[in-house]
């Protein structure tokens, strides 16, 4: 009996499909990864087979009963850890598990063994008595995954359980499910990261409701092998990189591309065997095929990325900077420290960041990162050092300081009940925009990012990588010349990624200074130099290629990826 069964399944949410006539049958036991763009039906799918939705047509089958009509019998079978996982914040990690295992009727005497082992399964016995809300991100998900395991599940549906997780915490939590699916255990994995999908058994590629492929990951990468090229780009300047990737995109042999560090990373359409070096006055030696990777797979089933044009960019004016501002020192950190009573956050930090540079601070979950973060950008009060932007010291003048930066927070940047428009005027008034001013902004901002069809729609409703689109919108209404990003991408989909990313690398050419954090590696590669914070000290700071040869343990430089994993756990060994 197949695990999981649907049949001609198809739902539709007032009129406006979200799946069309879906059919797969997935056996039991092992890892599959449902990935695809968002609005592509990934939840909504998670939710049918959960029970929380029922199909407008088809049949839906788990362990071979209808989730909606045996629900109670199905209950007690089925773990699902939604997006949005309710964890109870002002309850301890112990009040939680007691709370799920109230709801799914685990009693004593099981209930206190089966607790023991899901926190040892989870490391998470030393914090039994923390509340869920002072758990790191990495923390939190292990808990909530815990939570889903209670009553011995013979399927488990976990939806986005990476998002705003560092590398580390996800290899962690990517080990335990494979633990739990070594034992039997069907497992269906929503992801929005194409790495953490190269590790599933079995693929579902999902495009605009509908099953496009479903294969193992193996067999797609397969199938994109020669198509795969990095273009030497060692030498060149940031910006010259941008552009180097623009003029590629731009040609017809090239289906998509990104930066990897010092090397642009192409794929080309299926006619096309190697890049056309010559059309980019590039010599013969400069390309050299790679490995294939699933997101090559992803892009091409869905026709090709966005392209390296971003629609900012005739919006843009080239950033304007007091004229006593040095080029190397327009956001400045020096020994900056925060301590929250008797825990340091931030011990001693110190670094530049240039006009038109592209800084990205890394560290893993509760490293320190984001509260450097929030000091340099006058959210928090350093306890001592200072940060400096465009000159001005933060903890003096930080109203005048706070009009030359932009800022996207990783939640917090939308009133999600306020209309795309109304969130547009409020922020708009927020940066001191009134009457003409700030009609022309708001006008440039709908057009730059394509919001006319969603104006009166309100931020609660829109898909996830729109909601981001809009709060960069929001953050860019006053011209800043400074902006902070925090995990700005965090949860898109590769194509809404690039995208964004075409947005930033404008900015940048056009003088913007950007800081950005992200748990997502390749992004790092995107970044013209990085910090990496662990346990509130800066690690490692320099170009992607210059700490990824700081992690290299033979010739080949390992991934951004294996490199910050590699360098976080040298230094842990070294401080333990």
């Amino acid at each position: 009996m197949d695990a999981i069964l649907l049949d001609g399944v198809s739902k539709a949410f007032a009129g406006h499909p979200a799946l069309h006539n879906i059919s797969v049958a997935l056996p039991a036991g092992g890892i599959i990864g449902l990935v695809g763009p968002d609005g592509a039906g990934k939840s909504t799918l998670l939710r049918l087979l959960a029970g929380l939705l029922a199909a407008d047509q088809g049949v839906v089958r788990v362990l071979g009963l209808d989730p909606v009509g045996d629900g109670d019998a199905l209950r007690l079978r089925l773990g699902y850890m939604p997006q949005q996982f309710g964890l109870y914040e002002d309850l301890s990690v112990l009040e939680n598990l007691t709370l799920y295992a109230d709801l799914r009727n685990v009693l004593e005497p099981e209930r206190s063994a089966l607790f023991a082992r899901l926190l040892d399964f989870t490391d998470l016995a030393r914090f039994t008595a923390r509340p869920a809300g002072k758990l790191s991100g990495g923390m939190k998900q292990k808990l909530g995954l815990a939570c889903a395991l209670l009553g011995h599940p013979e399927v488990l549906l976990l939806d986005e359980p990476g998002v705003g997780v560092d590398p580390i915490s996800r290899r962690a939590l990517w080990k335990m499910v494979r633990e739990l699916a070594a034992g039997g255990m069907t497992v269906l994995w929503s992801t929005a990261y194409l790495d953490e999908a190269e590790l599933c058994d079995h693929v579902l590629l999902m495009a605009e409701g509908e099953v496009r492929a479903s294969a193992p990951p193996q067999a797609l990468m397969a199938s994109m092998a020669e198509r795969c090229w990095l273009i030497e780009a060692a030498g060149m300047d940031g910006r010259a990189r941008r552009a180097l990737l623009r003029r590629a995109l731009s040609h017809p042999a090239v289906m998509d591309g990104a930066l990897a560090g010092e090397k642009v990373r192409l794929l080309l359409n299926p006619l096309h065997q190697a890049p056309p070096l010559a059309d980019w006055q590039l010599p013969p030696d400069a390309a050299k095929p790679a490995q294939a990777r699933l997101e090559d797979a992803f892009i091409d089933l869905l026709g090709g990325g966005p392209g390296g044009e971003s629609s900012l960019a005739s919006q843009l004016q080239e950033a304007r900077l007091p004229a006593e501002v040095f080029p190397d020192a327009v956001i400045e950190a020096r020994q900056l420290t925060r301590r929250f009573g008797s825990f340091v956050a931030t011990d001693n930090v110190s670094f530049t960041v240039r006009r038109g540079e592209i800084f990205g601070l890394l560290g893993p979950n509760g490293a320190g990162k984001s509260t450097t973060f929030k000091m340099e950008c006058g959210l928090l009060q350093p306890s001592s050092g200072q940060a400096l932007v465009t000159g001005i010291d933060l903890a003096h003048s930080p109203s005048a300081a706070r009009q030359r930066l932009g800022y996207m927070a990783q939640k917090f940047s939308l009133y999600r009940q306020l209309t795309v428009m109304q969130n547009l005027s409020f922020f708009a008034g927020v940066y001191g925009l009134f009457g003409r001013r700030q009609k022309a902004r708001i006008a440039a901002m709908v057009e730059a990012f394509a919001l006319a069809p969603w104006l009166s729609q309100q931020a609660d409703s829109l898909p996830l990588g729109l909601r981001q689109r809009l709060s960069l919108a929001c953050a860019l209404l006053h011209e800043p010349p400074l902006l902070f990003l925090d995990e700005p991408t965090s949860g898109v989909d590769p194509v809404t990624r690039r995208e964004f990313w075409n947005h930033i690398h404008a900015l940048a050419d056009h003088g913007v200074t950007v800081v950005v954090t992200t748990h997502f590696m390749d992004e790092a590669e995107y970044c013209d130099r990085i910090a990496l914070i662990l346990r509130g000290r800066l690690l490692a700071l320099g170009t992607p290629d210059q700490l990824k040869a700081r992690a290299a343990e033979g010739v080949e430089l390992p991934t951004m990826e294996e490199a910050f994993i590699r360098l976080v756990e040298q230094a842990s060994e070294e401080i333990a």
